[in-house]
């Protein structure tokens, strides 16, 4: 009998953990917007030209987040 309580129990467990895996996995999926930051940009030109659109996307990229950064910083001290 108590085998069968064991079991029970351990499968009720399993099926409890599956249940929140399932839920947990469906709201990634459905949850998560994709930044635009990370889409890649479309490059044209030479392989030269190519090469310098994408150093001054990353470039302003760091800059984009470097003022976000600043910016959330500003405002956590004002609310201070």
């Amino acid at each position: 009998m108590r085998i069968v309580f064991g079991i029970v129990g351990l499968l009720i467990a399993v099926a409890i953990v599956g249940l929140l895996v399932k839920q947990q996995l469906h709201a990634l999926r459905t949850g998560v917007p994709e930044p635009e930051a990370a889409s890649a940009p479309v490059l044209t030109g030479t392989p030269a030209q190519q090469s310098q659109q994408l150093q001054r996307q990353v470039t302003q990229d760091i800059n984009k987040a470097l003022q976000q950064g600043m910016q959330r910083d500003a405002d956590a001290e004002a609310k201070q």
